[in-house]
């Protein structure tokens, strides 16, 4: 039977992140991603890019009165269950948005974009610095091996208190090692086999999605996490293979 009485409301996940224009990473692979896992996506978007697979061409960052007020928009009337922050664009950017979402009392997943894939740099060294206020209220932080030593590496993490997924995808070697850093806590270690493709645009931006998707639907911070990596592994395993470079992962074939 259908109706409203036999639908279950999908959680609501707000991703504010950059645009990418060729549909890979950024906003476009959020949406993908917390729709496919039966979510509800919002978006605030914080800055346009004219990207494909060989490289990001061109950037525009959005007011950082614009990013906040689709932030408050979606808030104040949809409501939100979770939150992934990505590409911010600016400083300025990155404070407005930690000053809406201090105080608020759900999941906050932070993916400190600084490159992209194809090795374009979208966070000058002002806009890391803002991120400070963002890895303090953000349950998670998912640094990949470049990013993590540009916050100062394990130790600096420690300092801050902050727990966070050292990911490793752009390790070498045959085996992917990801740990869960959590402050008083034993690491969390999970480990795979290389998926060998040249498609793995916008990796990060799913991880980071899927888990904000998983705890607002709710599970644990390691089951998100857990069950994330199985969602990217798969959609790297179902790429399209569009484009001359670093393709686009297969979202819309995972379920």
């Amino acid at each position: 039977m259908c109706g409203r009485d036999y639908f279950m409301k999908p959680a609501r996940i707000l991703a504010i992140a950059g645009s990418d224009s060729s549909g890979g990473a950024g906003i476009q692979a959020d949406v993908k991603t917390i729709t496919v896992l039966g979510g509800y996506a919002m978006t605030a978007i914080t800055a346009i890019t004219a990207q494909n697979t060989l490289g990001v061409q061109a950037i525009e960052a959005l007011s950082p009165e614009l990013v906040g007020a689709q932030i408050d928009a979606c808030i104040t009337d949809i409501g939100v269950d979770a939150v992934k922050i990505g590409m911010l664009g600016s400083a300025p950017i990155a404070e407005c948005v930690a000053q809406r979402l201090e105080g608020l009392e759900v999941p906050v997943i932070f993916d400190p974009v600084m490159v992209s894939t194809s090795g374009s740099t979208l966070a000058d060294k002002e806009t890391v610095a803002a991120f400070e206020r963002l890895i303090q209220l953000a349950m998670l932080t998912t640094p990949n091996i470049g990013e993590l030593a540009a916050l100062g590496g394990a130790e600096t993490m420690a300092s801050r208190g902050a727990a966070y997924l050292a990911k490793g995808g752009d390790a070498e070697g045959e085996t992917v090692e990801d740990r869960l850093i959590v402050p008083g806590h034993e690491p969390v270690i999970w480990q795979g086999s290389r998926i060998d493709t040249r498609h793995n645009h916008g990796t990060g931006c799913t991880m980071s999605s899927a888990i904000a998707t998983f705890l607002a639907q709710g599970s644990t911070l390691e089951e998100a996490i857990e069950d994330a990596r199985d969602f990217v592994r798969a959609a790297l395993l179902n790429a399209p293979e569009f484009g001359a470079g670093n393709g686009p992962m297969g979202h819309h074939a995972v379920r």
